[in-house]
């Protein structure tokens, strides 16, 4: 007899609200929803709306055993198409979400309650976990050795090397300092930290937010990342002491592409409308001769760090895509310079989204310049496109400097960008004896991850087993 929906195990997802959380815990969610499970994937109301925006309201309707729900984030109602204030919407998600959390728990539709999901920073869920006695997993979507270092926020601190004495610390060498006795990471400096420390204020909102999330971590029935056993194995075993269990499970991207295709495969994850014109404009393009450019969701620039890059790109020579996102200027409109544009209108194409892994896959992309996010990163590795780093904020630091010294994979553009140094670093990075050397290494990193989401592979392993031992633990499948 086929099964009812009603005998399917129920899991609420719960991505924090910003686009490279989003992504990949919709990754997880579908893959999830292939191996039986009934899913209810809860967005804050302002995301939903910027998902039915970019998606067309129609894309969501109608899935079978796939459902959206929302809760408020807390925040001033807005229609802005962008990712909101960061610190802003920490505190409010930390302090205001329980309440409309609990509420929507009691109101669910589908099977009983089996067990929640959520972001690693999204934490309340766990009360509400524990009050309904339910197994509740963190999905952490950063790199091992990012969370790893947020975990070690406190030691910093109780050491006396965080907060900072002073501004001046910020450019004087003082983040220069090495910290080599944090477990699993190697030659890490301050400024390979999380950059949240990079504050002379003891309460600064986004340290303690790191500190509440990491020390909730504990609660946790597991803790899923998305990263494989051979990137990151040191910072695992290490991490593996101080935890509850954990499950790397990544990467998600190539895990979730041998799903079969249906309408819940098909949900895009893009806050953003995406525009096809990306890939048109890539067809017939020579192979590794495009530097594909994007620097994320949150990244945000001064126009001149934006005329430096431009300029950069323009006299390196190489054709070019440049994702451009309409708030990437901080507080105002990107504004190019005419000479550029018109210097660059047959070998560069400029555009505000698109779909970044059918991108990397395209043969043309030779190289990635990037803010080193742990998706971007992920998703390089997983096309061994060798990249450019140029790290914003929080982790992307550290995931740059394993990026650069421990992979192989990359190199780092200094924050004071330099148009010369650009050319020179994406000259190199495309034709020079270096460039070479990080393809061949990114092409073999490939391969690793390629093996590790192969069914029968490490992740894919660590995913079924994630799914009989807490998942569906307190139903006793």
């Amino acid at each position: 007899m086929a099964s009812t929906p009603f005998e399917k195990p129920h899991v609420v997802c719960v991505p924090y609200p910003a686009q490279g959380h989003v992504t990949p815990m919709l990754k997880l969610a579908k893959l999830l929803h292939s191996k039986g499970f009934y899913i209810t994937f809860v967005n804050t109301e302002f995301n939903h709306r910027r998902l039915l925006k970019s998606q067309g309201p129609s894309s969501l309707d109608g899935l079978p055993d796939f459902r959206f729900s929302t809760i408020p984030d807390g925040l001033p109602p807005s229609d802005a198409n962008a990712t909101q204030d960061v610190p802003s919407l920490c505190y409010s998600t930390m302090t205001t979400c329980l309440p409309h959390f609990r509420r929507l728990l009691s109101m669910l539709d589908g099977p009983p309650l089996t067990c929640i999901i959520s972001d690693g920073v999204m934490s309340f869920t766990l009360d509400a976990a524990k009050e309904l006695g339910v197994p509740e997993v963190l999905f952490w979507t950063t790199s091992a050795c990012g969370f790893m270092a947020y975990l070690h926020y406190r030691h910093l601190m109780d050491r006396g090397l965080v907060p900072l004495k002073d501004a001046s610390d910020l450019s004087n060498g003082y983040l220069d300092t090495h910290v080599d006795w944090i477990p699993g990471l190697k030659n890490m400096r301050l400024r390979d930290i999380p950059s949240f420390i990079r504050t002379t204020d003891p309460d600064d909102t986004m340290i303690n937010f790191a500190l509440h999330e990491c020390k909730r971590a504990t609660m946790a029935s597991a803790i899923i990342l998305n990263t494989f056993d051979e990137l990151e194995q040191p910072v695992l075993d290490a991490m593996a002491t101080i935890l509850p269990p954990i499950y790397p499970i990544g990467p998600l991207t190539l895990l979730a592409r041998q799903l079969s295709a249906s309408p819940v495969s098909a949900l895009g994850s893009n806050l953003w409308k995406e525009e096809p014109a990306c890939s048109n404009w890539l067809a017939g393009k020579n192979p590794n001769s495009v530097v594909y450019v994007n620097f994320g969701s949150i990244t945000v620039m001064t126009n001149q760090q934006l005329i430096e890059f431009a300029w950069g790109l323009a006299n390196s020579g190489h054709d070019f895509l440049w994702i451009i996102r309409p708030d990437l200027v901080k507080g105002d409109a990107a504004v190019l310079p005419l000479e550029f544009l018109e210097e660059t209108k047959e070998r560069g194409l400029l555009a505000s989204w698109c779909p970044q892994e059918e991108i990397l896959s395209n043969p043309a992309i030779g190289g990635f310049l990037t803010h080193s996010g742990w998706n971007s990163t992920v998703e390089s590795i997983c096309e061994g496109v060798p990249m450019l780093s140029w790290p914003f904020f929080a982790e992307q630091q550290t995931n740059c400097r394993y990026v650069c010294t421990e992979w192989g994979i990359g190199m780092e553009i200094d924050n004071n960008v330099k148009r010369e140094v650009v050319e020179g670093m994406i000259r190199e990075l495309m034709k020079g004896e270096k460039g070479k050397e990080m393809k061949k290494r990114a092409m073999a990193w490939k391969e690793s991850a390629v093996g590790a989401s192969l069914p029968g592979g490490p992740s894919s392993l660590n995913l079924e087993r994630l799914v009989k031992e807490v998942l569906l633990a307190r139903k006793g499948t």
